[in-house]
């Protein structure tokens, strides 16, 4: 059975120190992720390309497709979906998305692990 465990929330930063469409990497409960402000939302998903295994997704170019957050990977182009993760062009690949939410004007990440 694969059940989502989630761990506790981080915070990472205060939300003013996200500029918006622009990505960050953080190292949250020892796993490096990408986080991203839209003009109305947070994401985070793993930093790590699935395509190139580079730790690289925060530099990605921040966009849109047909209305869905996307980021870019800057090194093959490859679009993810920053709701759901999954790759818009290449079918069956994804990366892993985590929880993110502002409080009190604090950004805070809950990671998500597959069991």
């Amino acid at each position: 059975m694969n059940q989502t465990s989630t761990l506790d929330w981080t915070v990472v930063c205060a939300l003013h120190r996200l500029e918006p469409d622009r990505g960050v990497a953080a190292l949250v409960d020892g796993m490096q992720i990408a986080l991203f402000r839209t003009a109305d939302e947070l994401f985070a998903i793993d930093n790590r390309d699935p395509v190139s295994g580079a730790y690289v997704l925060s530099r990605g170019i921040v966009g849109s497709r047909g209305g869905v957050p996307t980021v870019a990977s800057p090194l093959h182009k490859q679009v993810y979906d920053l709701r759901s993760g999954h790759c818009l062009d290449l079918p069956g690949v994804a990366v892993a998305r985590h929880e993110a939410r502002c409080r009190d004007g604090l950004v805070e990440v809950r990671l998500r692990q597959e069991g």
